[in-house]
């Protein structure tokens, strides 16, 4: 008896799962590889997203005692920690860069330096510092600097950060004018022009404090400092 002869189309198919077949006995030991490999790669990614929370909230509670003594004004173990097993926020900005805690510990380092005038410190970890994110924190993080490249007479970051500082508190105001940080940050800014002989470009600062800012505390005395450049 003649063998049926199987049409064209499922002789193409035969021959398709044929290879296929082929193909997966030939290459079973790398496809079960690569699928135990994929397998443990989202397992990895789970567990990372979980141990990455575990640390963030670990960092976040070793931050709030580092930020007791900060407010007690205790700046060198704020910065070092204490004999109660308190990490200072050295150790945290080390041990857990790259979360939201060990971000915030740069600055708080930076501010413990500044409070003591230990101005090159102090640049170090404000600038170690990422101001993304908070609008009402960065502006303030922000102008922290400028008062540090002041301190350490390198004038031109500290007007750049004066001015950006003032930018970032004025985009955070709903009015589009932060009375608070942005007419302090630019008074400041002035200040380092009147130091860099920039008359002109800080009288413009001055005149743009009493003009857009009304009713800031920067404002009080700032007839005297227009009144000085335009004689």
């Amino acid at each position: 008896m003649a063998k049926k002869k199987e049409p064209q189309g499922n002789q193409e198919l035969i021959a398709t799962l044929n290879k296929s077949e082929a193909f997966l006995t030939k290459y079973k030991k790398q496809i079960i590889f690569c699928l135990i490999a994929l397998v443990v790669l989202i397992v990895a990614i789970i567990g990372w997203n979980h141990y990455s929370s575990s640390r963030n909230e670990k960092a976040s509670t070793a931050l709030a005692h580092s930020q007791e003594l900060f407010m007690m004004q205790d700046f060198d173990k704020a910065l070092k920690g204490d004999s109660l097993g308190t990490p200072g926020f050295i150790q945290l900005a080390s041990e857990y860069s790259g979360t939201k805690a060990g971000n915030l510990a740069n600055l708080y380092a930076g501010l413990c330096y500044a409070k003591q005038d230990k101005w090159e410190e102090a640049v170090k970890y404000l600038d170690a510092f990422s101001p993304k994110g908070d609008l009402i924190v960065s502006p303030l993080a922000v102008m922290a600097m400028g008062d540090a490249y002041a301190n350490v007479k390198q004038l031109d970051k500290a007007l750049d950060a004066f001015k950006k500082a003032a930018s970032m508190a004025d985009k955070a105001s709903e009015s589009g004018r932060s009375n608070t940080v942005a007419p302090i940050a630019l008074k400041k800014a002035a200040f380092i022009l009147m130091d860099q002989k920039k008359n002109d470009e800080a009288l413009q600062l001055f005149q743009s404090i009493k003009d857009n800012y009304l009713g800031s505390s920067a404002q009080q005395d700032i007839d005297k400092y227009i009144e000085y450049l335009t004689k």
